[in-house]
């Protein structure tokens, strides 16, 4: 049984451009494509097409999609995988909702919720990424370190980075040169922002992957459509990542 891409994109959510566009990526082929043109597309591109769709709403990049998909040796190890995900997010989802829960009953009964509850399976959404990334103990220590700030000090934290976030989209909407002396200040700043996470590589002084980070993390700012929208748009991300490169290269 096969297809049209018309029939496909209806019933996956999606239009039919976008499958256009994962083919031209390498991402997503049609099974063939008959002598009017017309691209159909068999189960195994369906399947194909499930496992895209579930690892873009888990946050993921094409580029990182393609390398997973490259990389993978066996279809049936990938689908328990994004099972497993798929499972770790409906746990994030019903913490929330026992989360939101609480906050509405201790309101009811006139006591005050306890911040912890209120706030759990809110914040370690990027958990998976930095597992993938930098290993569970990268995670497991930023993760203490974050949970064992007060509630000013996480605000006093959350405030730097959005002066950081800032100053950067000033610099790209003004036109700033990613290889100029200004930009170099604001990746030496944003450099000492992730030294002072505890886990990571330059925390802990490992130059090598501290290199490897810096660089990655300017690739997943331009890859990632929610860091691209936190630099204001893919322009001021792609302003970000060229700049970490030239730091990393001549810098670090």
């Amino acid at each position: 049984m096969e297809w049209t891409i018309q029939e496909l994109a209806a019933r996956a959510g999606i239009s039919s451009r976008t499958l256009r566009h994962y083919d031209r990526v390498g991402l997503l082929a049609p099974s063939r494509v008959g002598a009017n043109g017309y691209r159909y597309y068999d189960p195994g591109a369906v399947a194909r097409l499930q496992r895209i769709l579930l690892m873009r709403r888990l946050g993921m990049g094409l580029p990182a999609i393609a390398k997973v998909l490259a990389d993978e040796v066996d279809t049936h190890d990938g689908l328990r995988a994004h099972i497993a995900a798929l499972e770790e997010e409906r746990d994030r989802l019903e913490r929330q909702i026992r989360s939101v829960r609480h906050t509405l009953e201790a309101m009811q009964a006139g006591v005050e919720p306890r911040m912890d509850v209120m706030l759990a399976g809110f914040n370690d959404h990027y958990k998976d990424e930095v597992i993938s990334r930098w290993g569970e103990r990268a995670f497991q220590v930023s993760n203490d370190w974050w949970h064992g700030k007060t509630l000013d000090q996480q605000l006093a934290w959350k405030q730097d980075t959005e002066d950081l976030v800032a100053a950067w989209v000033a610099a790209a909407k003004a036109g700033v040169s990613p290889t100029s002396e200004h930009a170099r200040s604001l990746a030496t700043r944003h450099v000492q922002w992730l030294s002072q996470i505890p886990g990571t590589p330059t925390a802990e002084g490992d130059r090598e992957r501290s290199i490897e980070m810096v660089k990655g993390l300017g690739d997943m700012y331009v890859d990632d459509p929610r860091f691209a929208g936190m630099y204001d748009d893919a322009a001021g991300a792609a302003f970000v990542r060229d700049a970490l490169h030239t730091y990393a290269r001549t810098q670090m």
